[in-house]
């Protein structure tokens, strides 16, 4: 691998990184994409994108992958870092004539090893249902366009359920489908269910049931992506508006928004607990923003271009109750600790609960995230709690992010509910002393949610109660903060400076000036919020990168050429069958018997 430095090394591409884990390795023979290998000319085509879905079959081998390029869509058993992709043998291709898939979605509650259900988006506005292993076409909804003409940005399966699934457009609007239902014949006719800062919700207005159930129309412009909270009560989306909103789905109502720094917010994930969301977008930064606080807790500087994919690694996510072990990052020292990853990911989830006990052991948590760009670099983030609870004294954690201008908030700040407007309170808030306790793995606070307890579904409130009060959110501006001296940051931020800030406020009047909202919760200034930097940062591929997932034993990336790229995390290409070398000097791979180990290890040396 090239040393680290400037120049061309610095634009070479990167086949390994290094973390406290280890060494994270590109496995060339788990490369899928297209079977001719050839690059895809990507100008004017739509984002690479990936899905998964394990069918859990006997063999042990039940994990499959979907991805698209261009006008083509594959579906293949991937193999992961077990064995080579066999390009050769697809389980399904399709190619489409008149428009292009941008994004699909497999229910993993219906899969299994013969069948599975897949929702295809495209670029002309309809959205497909499909068997990739039966081959079957089921349906076709919005096939003439009537509910919208605009590119599917997004689509996703409800949590929880096998029939209903969520589509956003390009035109800022989301439908909410039944799979089981029809489209009609005609346009569509709605009426107002609710309606709030910024957003509005209608049922559809028939004699019988049809698609669309719903329809969300949110902010301005195009609504670029939405994620389901862990437990799937809660709704995050991120619009071409440069707003974060993030709803209680059941009772349709806001809970919080934020707002980027500039430009449009492109993609959002939430942590593994549910109470932190991450944000990237067109102004280079990746946001954490507080659900239980509803604000802006940190910042992260590392990219160099429009930030396409956030992902949390609930695998490298943990917390320590004693002083963490340090890590060379070399592989010998890593194969003593090779049971680290594994248990660290199967314990996680139990230990994130241990906040809420009164256990008096220090215990400090840090969550992983990971972000890939149209720099064409990989960016990984450690979210610690020097970040999280500034304001309380620390136990001794590990952290290899770097804080800048990390300030502490001002008195009476820390547990300020901002998410209520005069009698209705949107979100409970822990008091002002004590920071919010971590709760259960894959569930949202009780009280983050106690409001909603009593709140219908949607689909009951909208067929029973029809129009709704309208409910709005105003978010109260906090106040300007008072800092005792004036501080410089220790690197650049090229383009994020002082005077681009004071740009800012010129920029044309909207709905929602910018101007209004720079210094405020929705958009804290650059130096009111810590400003994270990058444990790694790493130019991986040629072309802009669409795709960042991370499984128990890798990561995966895809780039606009069409290449999806596995990484082995660190001890992961050692298996029953065998061993994986890396041959660091020609880039080849070969596969040997695990007795024969000690020998190939010495012919490499």
């Amino acid at each position: 691998m090239a040393a680290e430095g400037g120049g061309k090394e610095m634009n070479e591409i990167k086949t390994q990184f290094t973390t406290r884990e280890g060494v994270y390795k590109l496995l060339t023979h788990s490369e899928y994409s297209r079977p001719n290998r050839v690059p895809f000319n990507s100008q004017g085509s739509n984002p690479v994108k990936v899905s998964f879905v394990n069918v859990n079959d006997q063999s042990g081998n039940g994990d499959r992958i979907c991805f698209n390029v261009g006008r083509e869509l594959y579906f293949y058993i991937y193999k992961g870092v077990r064995k080579a992709a066999d390009l050769s043998k697809p389980i399904d291709k399709r190619i489409y004539k008149g428009t292009q898939p941008t994004c699909h979605d497999f229910n993993t509650l219906s899969a299994t090893a013969e069948s599975v259900s897949l929702l295809v988006g495209f670029s002309a506005g309809q959205v497909q249902l499909i068997d990739p292993i039966k081959k079957e076409t089921s349906k076709l909804f919005n096939e003439e366009r009537l509910i919208d003409k605009t590119r599917v940005t997004c689509v996703k399966w409800v949590p929880g359920s096998e029939n209903l699934f969520l589509v956003a457009h390009s035109s800022g609007n989301m439908y909410l489908y039944n799979v089981e239902h029809v489209c009609g014949t005609t346009a569509p006719h709605y009426q107002l269910l609710k309606q709030g800062e910024n957003y509005t919700v209608h049922t559809c207005k028939s004699k019988s049931t049809r698609n669309p159930l719903l329809k969300w129309t949110v902010g301005e412009g195009a609504l670029n992506e939405f994620a389901f909270s862990p437990d799937g009560k809660f709704l995050a989306c991120v619009s071409q508006d440069g707003f974060l909103r993030v709803f209680n789905f059941d009772s349709v109502e806001l809970h919080g928004t934020m707002k980027s720094y500039f430009g449009g917010l492109l993609c959002v994930c939430w942590s593994p607990d549910g109470k932190y969301i991450v944000t990237g977008g067109e102004d280079d930064l990746v946001t954490v923003w507080s659900f239980l606080d509803c604000r802006v807790i940190a910042r992260g500087h590392g990219h160099k271009s429009w930030v396409s994919v956030v992902a949390f690694d609930p695998y490298t996510t943990s917390v320590e109750e004693s002083d963490p072990v340090e890590f060379s990052g070399s592989d010998e020292d890593f194969q003593d600790q090779i049971h680290f990853g594994r248990d660290r990911a199967n314990s996680t989830q139990s230990r994130l609960s241990k906040r809420n006990s009164t256990d008096s052991r220090p215990v400090s948590v840090t969550y992983r995230f990971g972000s890939v760009g149209q720099d064409t670099q990989l960016c990984l983030w450690d979210l610690t709690e020097d970040i999280l609870f500034p304001h309380l004294p620390l136990s001794r954690t590990r952290t290899h992010t770097n804080v800048m201008n990390a300030t502490s908030p001002p008195a009476g700040s820390g547990g300020t509910n901002t998410g209520s407007n005069g009698n209705n309170s949107i979100t409970s808030t822990p008091g002002n002393s004590i920071p919010p306790q971590l709760p259960r793995s894959n569930s949202l606070p009780h009280s983050a949610v106690a409001n909603a307890n009593s709140k219908s579904s949607v689909m009951d409130s909208a067929i029973a109660s029809g129009v709704s009060k309208f409910a709005t959110l105003s978010l109260h501006d906090r106040k300007d903060r008072h800092h005792e001296k004036d501080h410089k940051r220790n690197h650049s931020m090229g383009h994020i400076t002082s005077k681009s800030s004071d740009k800012l406020n010129l920029v044309t009047k909207t709905k929602m000036d910018p101007a209004k909202t720079l210094g405020t919760t929705l958009c804290p200034r650059m130096e009111d919020v810590p400003l994270l930097e990058p444990l790694i940062c790493k130019k991986i591929a040629h072309e802009r990168l669409t795709v960042l997932i991370f499984l128990e034993d890798c990561l995966v990336t895809a780039c606009q050429e069409g290449f999806v790229c596995t990484w082995a995390r660190p001890g992961k290409v050692v298996r029953e069958q065998g061993l994986r070398v890396s041959d660091n000097w020609d880039n080849t791979h070969f596969l040997f018997p695990l007795e024969d180990l000690k020998v190939v290890t010495k012919n490499i040396s």
